[in-house]
């Protein structure tokens, strides 16, 4: 049996983020949930993950200080963030910072980022 890849979701709102666990669980993942930037980065200092759901308007810790941690840190696990910032300066910002992908959480149906999350990691 294939065990399944892992994904972390940072992100605060507890609809979108158990919509998401659902999802992704479902699409044959293994999820797990955090709410802020601080836990998640409790949490990828002892576990692996093959991919990072990531908010960037959080509690404790934004999305952008939490990719900039990663940087230092040197984890290269892949980032998708989901954001309601609609500048091209945040998207600009967030991919310096490494992430691979950008999607504006309101223009952007879950099971768009499902498929994303599906061809990103097959």
């Amino acid at each position: 049996m294939k065990i399944p890849k892992k994904i972390l979701i940072i992100e605060d709102e507890k609809s979108l983020a158990r919509a998401l666990e659902l999802k992704l669980t479902h699409a044959g993942f293994k999820t797990k949930v955090v709410l802020n930037g601080e836990d998640a980065m409790q949490i990828i200092g002892k576990e692996s993950f093959a991919l990072i759901l990531l908010d960037l308007i959080m509690p404790k810790m934004d999305g952008f200080t939490l990719l900039a941690m990663l940087k230092v840190k040197k984890i290269k696990t892949p980032v998708l963030v989901l954001s309601n910032l609609s500048q091209d300066e945040d998207e600009k910002r967030a991919k310096e910072f490494g992430a691979k992908e950008f999607f504006i959480k309101s223009n952007t149906p879950i099971a768009t980022i499902v498929l994303r999350v599906i061809e990103l990691l097959k």
